[in-house]
């Protein structure tokens, strides 16, 4: 039987799946590319965020890749969001899921008591 996940972790898997989510909307419905295949760019965005499945069985060590590839993902958000006004609101989207990933991410991280 395996323990239960916190709260934080939980946020963190939530927010995991719906960038998933933001990502094959986004690029593969709502707003498809122009000048690249649909294909290659779903493949771009959404397969680094697949790859921590690998680890789900240590949620926090998935939890731990995906918050490392959200720094990606942040990036392109603000990009997107000051050079797009067609597509702002899911850069804002995209921005949001990765500052609440991260956030949950550094929530859970347990500190270290320091000895008086």
């Amino acid at each position: 039987m395996s323990a239960p996940v916190a709260r934080t972790y939980r946020v963190g898997r939530i927010a995991w799946f719906a960038l998933i989510a933001l990502q094959l909307a986004w690029h593969g419905w709502l707003a498809p590319p122009q000048a690249m295949p649909t294909w290659l760019l779903l493949a771009i965005t959404v397969v680094p965020l697949l790859l921590p499945l690998l680890a789900i069985r240590d949620l926090r060590r998935a939890l731990l890749w995906v918050g490392i590839l959200s720094l990606f993902y942040f990036c392109h958000g603000v990009s997107e969001a000051w050079s797009s006004s067609a597509e702002r609101w899911l850069a804002l989207a995209e921005i949001a899921l990765t500052l609440l990933l991260i956030a949950a991410l550094g929530a859970g991280v347990k500190r270290r008591r320091t000895a008086p």
